[in-house]
C-alpha cells in the first residue's frame, strides 16, 4: 500500500502488524464503526512458500523478514553473540518460527497476578487461549500412535481462528518412542498439558492447518478478516520512527505517531489510542526514541524525557537451550538430507507435499515435548533437597533492577514448591551441531553425513534478567540486546542437571533401539556427558536462545518494575498501550506464540470496555 493510499488519522493506531498487532486489529474492528490502522514494518508474505510450508520456517532467518537482531557478546557463552531472530514481515514471529502451540502454566499466569496485576488469572485468561485457536484432532490411528488418550477437549478451543493440530505422522516411530520413553520412568504426562497444570512427555502442538498442511498463523487467520474490513488499513513498508505525546504525567496523551512510507515521512493521528505491538526486542526501543524510559539514557542521546521510568527495556527473559545429536540406525527418517539440502531428498519431500500434502515438509518445528521437574529432586526425599538446592543458588546478587528481583522471586516460588517445571525437554528429528550455529538457525551451519535425532532441553523460567535499550537516537539503528544469559548461577546449574538426565534417558529400551551403538556419532566429540562438570562445559560452547524473548516493558506496579499496568496502558499516560509479549512480568515455561495470542485477544475485550 503507497502513502497515497495511507489514511493519516484512525481510532486504533498499531505499531506493528505481527501476531498480537493483527489480532487486535481482527478484534477491534468487529464493530463497524471503528477505524484501525495497522503500521509494519516488513512486507506482506501471505503468498510466499517459504512461510507457508512448515518444513522451510528456518530458510527465513537473516533475510528481509527477519530483524536480524544480534546480541552482545555473551560471557557466559563463550563471548558468542547470538542470533536473535525476529519476524520483520505481516505476522510478525508467528510467521517465521516453528509453529510450536503451547500454552503457559497455571502457576506462571496466577504469578502475575499476584504479582499486582488484578484479573490477569490463569481462569480469566484460559478462555482467551481456547478464543485464539481451533484443536483438530487426527484420526484414530495417528491418536494411537501419538499417545493421545490425554486430551481433553473442554480446555481446547473449538472455533477460534487459529488452526492447531499434531504434526507427528504414524510412519514415525521415534514419536511413539519419545512418550514410551517417559511413560518407563513415571512421567508420561499428568493431565492434558494445555490445562495448565500438566507434568510429563507428550506429542506436540503445531499451528498447522490439518487439511492443506499450510502454515497457520496472524495474518493468514487474523490478518485477512481485518483486510476486508473497510475501516482497516494495513500498511507494510512502514517503519514508525516514534510515538507522539503530549501533555504532563499522569495525563500524557499519545496523539498519533512518525512513521516512514516508502521513503515518506508522515504523521499518522489516533483518536483514541496508539498501541505499540512491536515485539520485546523493538517495543522498548521505540518508547524510548519517544521519550519514554531511563531519564540517563535518553539524556545520553539527546532525546527529550517525556516519562522518565527507567525499567523501561529492563528484565529482559528469554529461555537459552542446547540438546545433543544421536545418531540413529539405518531404515529410521529424519530431516537431515533436508537440512543438507541433498537436491534427491528436497525434490522427493516438495514432490510428496505438491501432489498429496504430506511427507516431511507438513512438519515444522519440535514435535515431542516434556514439561519437566529436575527428576533428581523427586521422589521421597526430592522436597528437602530442592529446598536445598534452591536456598544454596537462588541469590539475587545478579537483580540490577527491581523487576528483576520480583520476577526472579516469584520464579524461585514456582519452581521450589513444583507448581511449574524447570526445563522443556524436547525432541527434534534431525541433528543440530550447537557448536557452529549462524543466521540460518539453531540447526548449525556445518553439518554432519548421517541422519540424527536431536533430544534437547529448554529452560522454562529462567532467573538470569537482561536488557534491551536504543543505541543511538537514530530510528534505523538496532538495539542493544544484552539477555546476560546464565548471569545468575542457578540457571546453569538447573540446564545441566536436565540435560544430564537426557543423556541417561535416551539408554531406555523405548529409544535405545534407534539409535545406533555402540559406537554411533553425536554432534560432537563433547556431546557424550559424564557429569555435571562436563555438561555445564557443553552448555557454555552450545546454549543458545529459543527466539522467546519478553519482560522489557513489564505489567508490574511502576515501583517494582513496570512500564504498564494491568490495563496494558503505560504509567503516565492515558492511551499509549503494549500488547506483545514485552509484557510478561515472568516468561511462560514453554513457546510465547499461544500465550501472546490469548493476551491480544483478552487485550482486545479490555480495550473495547474502555472505549
Amino acid at each position: 500500500m503507497s502513502t497515497t493510499q495511507t489514511p493519516t488519522t484512525a481510532d486504533y493506531v498499531i505499531v506493528g502488524g505481527g501476531t498480537a498487532g493483527l489480532v487486535l486489529a481482527a478484534r477491534l474492528s468487529e464493530d463497524p464503526g471503528t477505524s484501525v490502522i495497522v503500521l509494519e514494518a516488513g512486507k506482506n508474505h501471505l503468498e510466499d512458500p517459504r512461510v507457508n510450508i512448515p518444513a522451510l520456517w528456518t530458510t527465513l532467518f537473516g533475510t528481509d523478514a527477519d530483524w536480524a537482531f544480534t546480541t552482545l557478546p555473551q560471557p557466559t557463552l563463550g563471548d558468542k553473540t547470538i542470533n536473535a531472530a525476529q519476524g520483520k514481515i505481516l505476522g510478525g514471529s508467528s510467521a517465521i518460527n516453528g509453529q510450536a502451540f503451547v500454552s503457559a502454566s497455571k502457576a506462571v499466569i496466577d504469578a502475575w497476578s499476584e504479582l499486582g496485576n488484578e484479573g490477569w488469572t490463569w481462569e480469566n485468561l484460559q478462555p482467551y487461549y481456547k478464543k485464539s485457536y481451533t484443536l483438530n484432532i487426527p484420526d484414530d490411528e495417528t491418536c494411537n500412535h501419538l499417545g493421545l488418550n490425554w486430551v481433553d477437549p473442554s480446555v481446547h478451543g473449538s472455533s477460534g481462528p487459529i488452526q492447531v493440530s499434531f504434526p507427528g505422522q504414524v510412519q514415525n516411530p521415534l514419536v511413539k518412542a519419545w512418550t514410551e520413553m517417559f511413560k518407563s520412568i513415571g512421567f508420561e504426562t499428568t493431565a492434558d498439558p494445555y490445562s495448565g497444570v500438566s507434568v510429563g512427555a507428550f506429542s506436540s502442538l503445531a499451528a498447522v492447518d490439518p487439511l492443506s498442511k499450510t502454515r497457520s498463523y496472524s495474518a493468514s487467520a487474523y490478518g485477512r478478516t481485518a483486510m476486508e474490513r473497510s475501516g482497516v488499513h494495513i500498511v507494510t513498508d512502514a517503519f514508525v520512527n516514534k510515538v507522539l505525546l503530549e501533555g504532563s504525567k499522569p495525563n500524557i496523551r499519545a496523539t498519533g505517531v512518525e512513521v516512514d512510507v516508502m521513503s515518506q515521512l508522515i504523521t499518522i493521528r489516533a483518536n483514541k489510542e496508539v498501541i505499540i505491538t512491536a515485539g520485546a526486542l523493538n517495543t522498548p526501543k521505540l518508547l524510548e526514541l519517544s521519550g519514554v524510559g531511563s531519564k540517563e539514557i535518553l539524556e545520553k542521546y539527546n532525546i527529550p524525557v517525556v516519562i522518565d521510568n527507567p525499567n523501561v527495556g529492563e528484565n529482559l527473559q528469554d529461555h537459552l537451550m542446547s540438546g545433543i545429536s544421536f545418531e540413529v540406525v539405518d531404515g529410521v527418517i529424519t530431516g537431515d538430507p533436508l537440512l543438507r539440502q541433498e537436491p534427491e531428498a528436497i525434490a522427493s519431500a516438495m514432490q510428496m507435499y505438491s501432489e498429496n500434502q504430506a511427507g516431511p515438509m507438513t512438519i515444522g518445528g519440535v514435535q515431542s515435548s516434556g514439561l519437566m521437574p529436575i527428576l533428581e529432586f523427586t521422589g521421597p526425599s526430592g522436597k528437602k533437597a530442592r529446598e536445598d538446592f534452591f536456598h544454596r543458588f537462588s541469590s539475587t546478587e545478579s537483580a540490577t533492577t527491581e523487576s528483576a528481583t520480583t520476577s526472579q522471586a516469584m520464579a524461585r516460588s514456582i519452581l521450589e514448591t513444583q507448581k511449574g517445571p524447570t526445563c522443556n525437554m524436547f525432541m527434534f528429528l534431525a541433528q543440530a551441531n550447537l557448536h557452529k550455529t549462524d543466521a540460518s538457525g539453531f540447526v548449525g551451519s556445518e553439518l554432519l553425513p548421517g541422519n540424527y535425532l536431536s533430544l534437547g532441553v529448554m529452560q522454562s523460567i529462567p532467573f538470569s534478567r537482561g536488557h534491551v535499550h536504543i543505541s543511538s537516537s537514530n530510528p534505523n539503528d538496532k538495539p542493544t540486546i544484552d539477555p546476560r544469559y546464565l548471569s545468575h548461577p542457578i540457571d546453569i546449574e538447573i540446564l545441566a542437571r536436565n540435560l544430564l538426565e537426557l543423556e541417561r534417558l535416551h539408554e531406555t529400551d523405548a529409544l535405545a533401539r534407534y539409535l545406533k551403538k555402540p559406537d554411533g556419532r553425536r554432534n560432537h566429540p563433547d556431546a557424550f556427558l559424564k557429569d555435571l562438570e562436563s555438561t555445564k562445559k557443553y552448555l557454555r560452547d552450545t546454549s543458545t536462545t529459543a527466539y522467546h524473548f519478553a519482560g522489557t516493558a513489564a505489567m508490574l506496579p511502576e515501583d517494582q518494575g513496570g512500564v504498564v499496568n494491568e490495563k496494558l496502558v503505560v504509567h503516565g499516560t492515558v492511551n499509549l498501550r503494549v500488547c506483545d509479549a514485552s509484557i510478561f512480568p515472568v516468561i511462560p515455561p514453554a513457546n510465547l506464540m499461544a500465550t501472546v495470542y490469548a493476551v491480544a485477544e483478552r487485550s482486545a475485550d479490555i480495550i473495547k470496555a474502555d472505549a
